[in-house]
């Protein structure tokens, strides 16, 4: 696959290719498609928001190679006043989208490649098609309340700490938030609690592919945090931090 062919297209411009984005299931942990919040609402992004969903197109290959989730919402440019995750913000996104208020920041909400098709560039390619849409829809400014890619390998540490490690030669210990930062993109609240996740104990055993014996928190394959576990209440619940990461003004 070669960088250099890739268009991006959103899904009003082609329903078509939109109908062959990549399945949740080949990017993300089975845990990870239950978002009690997120779940509300994803469906309701391509119907009532075609222009801000989007795919990369290899036309070399006639493959949808990768798709991108963005919503738009208003800010007032401080970071006391970000939403406190995902959740409220896509909450946010489709407030002001129904009573049609006026928006002027692009949030980024999913940056979705094929685990096959990690290492090609195409994470760049997709934060660049943010940008894109941003400015066709003249909006200001460009959000994200990343996913850190590697904090799994670290789930006991508190995200208000992982956020702000760095390499020896100065750059963000994540690479996921390298790449933001190499685009211009600055660390701006740690969201320890950004995307909620609920279900039964049982429902947490078969995404997790664990037993969970007694009452507790447990760290779990591809967690970003522990799982708390409460048999008697027959409930698994969750937290997945983020981090906002603000880009440079688009306009």
């Amino acid at each position: 696959m070669s960088g250099m062919t890739l268009a991006a297209y959103t899904a009003a411009e082609r329903p078509d290719l939109w109908q062959r984005g990549i399945p949740s299931a080949d990017v993300w942990p089975e845990y990870n498609l239950h978002g009690d919040v997120l779940n509300r609402w994803w469906g309701h992004l391509d119907e009532e928001l075609a222009d801000y969903q989007f795919v990369l197109y290899d036309e070399a290959e006639d493959a949808v190679v990768a798709e991108g989730h963005t919503g738009p919402l208003w800010w007032d440019g401080a970071d006391g006043t970000l939403p406190d995750g995902i959740d409220p913000a896509l909450e946010q996104i489709f407030q002001h989208a129904r009573a049609k208020e006026p928006v002027n920041a692009l949030c980024a909400l999913a940056a979705e490649s094929p685990r096959s098709g990690r290492g090609r560039g195409l994470a760049r390619q997709l934060l660049e098609a943010m940008r894109g849409i941003a400015e066709r829809q003249g909006l200001t400014h460009l959000i994200a309340p990343v996913r850190p890619a590697t904090k799994d390998r670290y789930p006991l540490t508190p995200i208000e700490r992982y956020v702000y490690w760095r390499r020896p030669d100065g750059q963000h210990f994540d690479p996921w938030m390298r790449i933001h930062e190499r685009l211009g993109a600055r660390v701006a609240t740690p969201l320890p609690q950004s995307l909620r996740i609920t279900g039964t104990v049982a429902e947490w055993e078969s995404w997790t592919q664990m037993a969970f014996p007694e009452s507790g928190d447990y760290v779990f394959p591809d967690g970003l945090a522990p799982v708390h576990i409460d048999r008697e209440a027959d409930l698994g619940a969750y937290w997945e931090p983020n981090v906002w990461m603000i880009h440079p003004d688009v306009a």
